[in-house]
């Protein structure tokens, strides 16, 4: 058993920048990123024992993310509303800040274009891999990553 505990504290230590990346790419909130890390290390200590491929964990832990963040979007529907007026966006120039508005456009996506987008390009996940990833056809990925990328060109152009 503290073999187990080790093992998976040495792949917490690890792995856990890259996967708060892609959980903060899927959330778009550092603080909901965090959480919804720690959900699915929990989640991935829990069945710790049934994991036999160790290849495969990032899989899994980033799995465990999309399924917990889809859970959080079902609850939050309800809780956010949407604003008359939008807030005013400073104008930028320094080609440094292009980073920046590229997160925030990210993060103006809607969410099931926002994680195909992540898994597309962060995650560099093929259009398959994705496909079974969100239980959705090749398809429906090709048109969803499609329609994110359209949104985010028409996002950032100067």
């Amino acid at each position: 058993m503290i073999v187990e505990h080790e093992e998976f504290r040495t792949y917490v230590l690890s792995r856990g920048t890259a996967l708060l990346r892609v959980a903060n790419q899927l959330t778009g909130n550092p603080s909901d990123a965090e959480d919804l890390l720690q959900s699915a290390l929990t989640k991935t200590y829990l069945a710790w024992d049934r994991i036999k491929d160790r290849s495969s964990l990032d899989g899994y832990v980033r799995r465990a993310m999309v399924n917990i963040n889809i859970s959080w979007w079902r609850r939050r529907k309800f809780e956010e509303y949407p604003s008359e007026e939008l807030p005013e966006v400073p104008v930028q120039h320094d080609p440094r800040h292009r980073y920046d508005e590229l997160e925030q456009a990210i993060e103006r996506l809607p969410a099931r274009q926002r994680t195909a987008i992540v898994l597309r390009y962060y995650e560099d996940m093929t259009e398959p891999e994705i496909a079974r990833t969100l239980g959705i056809s090749v398809g429906t990925v090709k048109s969803t990553v499609s329609r994110a990328m359209a949104k985010l060109r028409g996002d950032l152009v100067v």
